[in-house]
């Protein structure tokens, strides 16, 4: 079960995990997400997939192709699902859970949801976290966010949903680059790197684009059934520790800040959760994504963290560090947030539960 911060001081959980993957597909009205889907659900490696929809209407399935299995579930010719979620999606996930236990549905390994086009991706990921059902039988692999390569930037100084969803992204997917200008691409580049320095970038013309560049991209890879830290982490993309730029007071993205905290000596995990407890109950709806591995005094490997404003999934220990750095590294996209404010928090709680209380 996913741990809040007042359960968080439990000890972290073995790596092993046989929960199904979730990815979640969004992005702003009209940058392409339903062509993307489209194409996606014609290929052949979206096999043992369940996609879950607003509406089958939405995405203009041909109809020869497909298999109908009951109201809200069709069987497409690529091998995976598509069902129409109406309403709650924790209720979807565990009606689905239960049909594939009683092999009422075909077998699938993963799920691709999409999100309306207005939609903040932090309700769906609590969703994920949150309901103890969900939790216990699904994992989040990852986000995938559409970006208009003509409109983007309009979008993300008009419209704040726009810019968390690039915020919180694994994968971009930029869209219409063959009606963009090569100068419009450059500037979009740009500023996608300012919002989320970590989140490849790839371009797709007609949503055309392999599954493999979109999945798999939480810390668990399933293809080699191990663990790559370095792969989900990307903590070198964060350079000189704070991507932030002077802008326009007037872009909704103004305030967000991508950046990276370092911390060389082992960390008290008592302190450490203090912290974790405070960013979440002072900073939660200003906190957009953490991601991280930290180094616990008496732990010989390190723990994995991953939170979305108030909430954080289960601590990962980690088999063993990814390479010979054993400093603590946290990765952060936040609004509004001084990078510096939040060290200085930490190395509080650090040096009072050492014992060495100092002016800092």
């Amino acid at each position: 079960m996913s741990r809040g911060p007042d359960n968080y001081l439990e000890a972290p959980p073995s790596p092993d995990d046989e929960r199904m993957q979730i990815s979640l597909l969004t992005g702003f009205l009209g940058s392409g997400k339903t062509t993307l889907l489209n194409a996606l659900l014609k290929h052949p490696e979206m096999g043992e997939t369940a996609v879950l929809v607003n509406e089958f209407g939405e995405i203009g399935i041909d109809h020869q192709l497909i298999e109908k299995i009951d109201e809200e579930t069709i069987l497409l010719n690529a091998g995976c699902l598509c069902c129409s979620v109406r309403g709650d999606l924790a209720r979807a996930l565990r009606e689905l859970s239960v049909k594939r236990a009683r092999g009422e549905i075909p077998r699938f390994t993963r799920v691709l949801i999409e999100s309306t086009g207005l939609a903040d991706p932090a309700p769906i990921i609590h969703t994920l976290i949150s309901d103890p059902i969900v939790s216990e039988r699904f994992t989040l692999d990852g986000i995938v966010t559409t970006v208009d390569a003509v409109l983007g930037e309009g979008q993300f100084d008009d419209h704040e949903e726009s810019v968390k969803q690039v915020a919180v992204a694994d994968r971009i997917v930029m869209t219409k680059c063959d009606l963009a200008s090569d100068e419009g691409i450059k500037s979009l580049d740009a500023r996608l790197a300012e919002l989320n320095p970590a989140a490849p970038v790839t371009r797709a013309l007609h949503g055309q684009i392999h599954p493999d560049q979109l999945f798999n991209a939480g810390l668990y890879d399933p293809a080699t059934k191990s663990l790559d830290v370095q792969r989900w982490l990307r903590d070198e993309a964060y350079g000189e520790n704070d991507h932030h730029h002077s802008h326009d007071v007037n872009r909704h993205d103004a305030s967000i800040r991508a950046f990276c905290i370092t911390y060389d000596e082992p960390l008290v995990w008592e302190a450490f959760v203090a912290w974790v407890r405070t960013l979440t109950a002072v900073y939660g709806a200003k906190l957009l994504r953490i991601k991280g591995i930290v180094n616990i005094q008496g732990q010989q490997n390190p723990i994995a963290i991953h939170g979305v404003q108030h909430m954080f999934h289960d601590p990962v220990e980690l088999p063993a560090w990814p390479d010979d750095d054993r400093r603590s590294r946290m990765v952060f996209i936040t609004n509004g947030l001084d990078p510096a404010d939040l060290e200085k928090k930490l190395t509080n709680l650090q040096n009072a539960a050492t014992g060495e209380i100092k002016q800092i």
